[in-house]
């Protein structure tokens, strides 16, 4: 029988290893059983899996915390707010895995590793000379010591056989005995491997559904083998296909453009729209819908929903969907959000004229850290560069002397124009008029003249927040710069 039986209540939880920052794929590992366990009323647990003390980071830990955070993805028992089945970091757990680990001791399933790594190489060469697959199984001691912890612990594989099980994503499963192998319990440092740590800790906490990696699948015969062994009844297990590199052949990684969130966040993705973003990647609704908050992402949720196959990482489309999120924001919103991405020269502005600014601005940001680019030239004169004028297809169609010209005139219009939105939009219609020019071209001028910047909002909300003196100003020195 098994030791614990699993609650009713679904119990999920995310499990990382303090190791450096944190990716996409460890958050989309954290983001699918979050929803599932909020979706069902359920209980998410995070727990720190720090066995590993060769590759520990410190502050790492700290790093998932405030990310998890920053996400919006809550937990209801952790190291950092406690909860009925901790400790919740697993090197404050070594008495559990102790306990057992004695009792496989106890039923012969477990024995000291006795060999040095130089005849572990020797079985290795063995093997490959006997064209076999090395199996450390095939070398088991005949008589090993007893065990004092000086030595690795490894598990003694009662029974070589095939397992069958069932994924909730990947279907039905099946692995013969090739994939069973004697493997290591608990390290000579007294620290359990995570082949043996996350199924006491897992048994222990009553977690009922596991959600993680591909990667773990030709571990699973294993850890069923090492289930029966401590006669626990296996969760409910689910692998999620890998995120890919762009070009759909292989998993992602760094040198395809993967980055850390906090990367992400630091570039102005906003919270929202990286979890729409990774809930979408291997996962959807069955409909053509897209955009999805929070809320709307727990009510649809499913296993059964998501896709066998791997999903491109697509950065543009992260982009695209960033901006949408961005839109929908009240302007007191993305005012808190960007206070911390405004170009140095704004900071003895007014929050009046920054919202005014921001206003303009909304609908064109992919990120918040675009935000210098689209309205540096609202708080400080920008330099003349005609070389933008220059390589303008349409405007270098014209000589310099009719460039000139048209500032010159639209210099004096605007001088006796008022300053409303409505009177500006009338006096540069009026403008097209009287110049016979194309708005790609007239406007395009003075929006290069006023700004010197690649893009701007409308163009006369633009002339009205910059005001009358500055607008003047400049055109006059484009007109200076542009006659020498």
């Amino acid at each position: 029988m098994p030791e614990k039986t699993q609650s009713k209540t679904i119990r999920t939880r995310f499990a990382p290893s303090p190791t450096g920052y944190i990716h996409i794929g460890n958050v989309r590992s954290a983001l699918f059983p979050w929803l599932l366990a909020r979706q069902q009323n359920g209980k998410f647990i995070l727990r720190i899996e720090d066995t590993d003390q060769a590759r520990f980071v410190e502050g790492a830990t700290e790093l998932v915390i405030n990310t998890l955070g920053w996400l919006g993805i809550n937990w209801d028992e952790g190291p950092d707010i406690g909860g009925d089945f901790g400790p919740y970091t697993q090197t404050e757990r070594k008495d559990h895995y102790l306990k057992w680990a004695q009792k496989l001791i106890d039923k012969g399933l477990a024995y000291a590793d006795p060999y040095t790594t130089d005849e572990v190489e020797a079985f290795r060469t063995e093997a490959k000379n006997n064209k076999k697959a090395f199996l450390y199984r095939d070398y088991r001691p005949e008589n090993p010591p007893i065990w004092d912890g000086t030595k690795p612990l490894r598990f003694k594989v009662p029974e070589i056989k095939r397992y069958s099980w069932h994924d909730e994503v990947m279907g039905d499963l099946s692995a013969g005995p090739e994939a069973l192998d004697d493997f290591i319990l608990i390290k000579s440092d007294g620290l359990p491997t995570y082949n043996f740590a996350h199924i006491v800790d897992d048994a222990e906490m009553d977690i009922t559904h596991i959600i993680r990696g591909l990667e773990y699948i030709p571990s699973i015969p294993k850890y069923l083998s090492l289930y029966e062994a401590l006669e626990l009844q296996p969760p409910i297990m689910a692998c999620l296909p890998h995120i890919l590199a762009p070009d759909g052949k292989k998993k992602l990684g760094k040198r395809d453009g993967a980055k850390s969130v906090d990367e992400y966040r630091t570039e102005g993705i906003l919270p929202e729209a990286l979890i729409n973003f990774l809930a979408s990647m291997g996962w959807n609704d069955g409909t053509e819908q897209e955009i999805f908050t929070v809320n709307e992402l727990i009510e649809k949720f499913s296993l059964d929903r998501v896709q066998r196959s791997g999903a491109r990482f697509d950065e543009q489309r992260l982009l695209w969907m960033n901006g949408q999120w961005i839109r929908k924001l009240t302007i007191d919103d993305l005012f808190e959000r960007v206070r911390n991405f405004w170009p140095e020269s704004a900071e003895q502005a007014s929050d009046e004229f920054k919202k005014q600014v921001l206003i303009l601005v909304q609908d064109r940001l992919k990120t918040l850290a675009e935000l210098p680019l689209l309205t540096s030239y609202f708080f400080t004169e920008p330099i003349p560069d005609w070389q933008m004028i220059d390589d303008n297809k349409q405007l270098s169609k014209l000589s310099r002397d009719e460039i000139i010209s048209l500032l010159k005139t639209a210099k004096s219009a605007l001088l006796n124009s008022k300053y409303d939105t409505e009177s500006l939009q009338a006096t540069l219609n009026t403008l097209l008029e009287t110049t016979g020019q194309k708005p790609g071209i007239l406007f395009s001028l003075i929006r290069f003249a006023i700004s010197w910047a690649p893009f701007s909002p409308a163009l006369n909300d633009t002339i009205s927040i910059i005001g009358s003196d500055k607008i003047q100003a400049r055109l006059q020195l484009a007109i200076d710069t542009g006659s020498k």
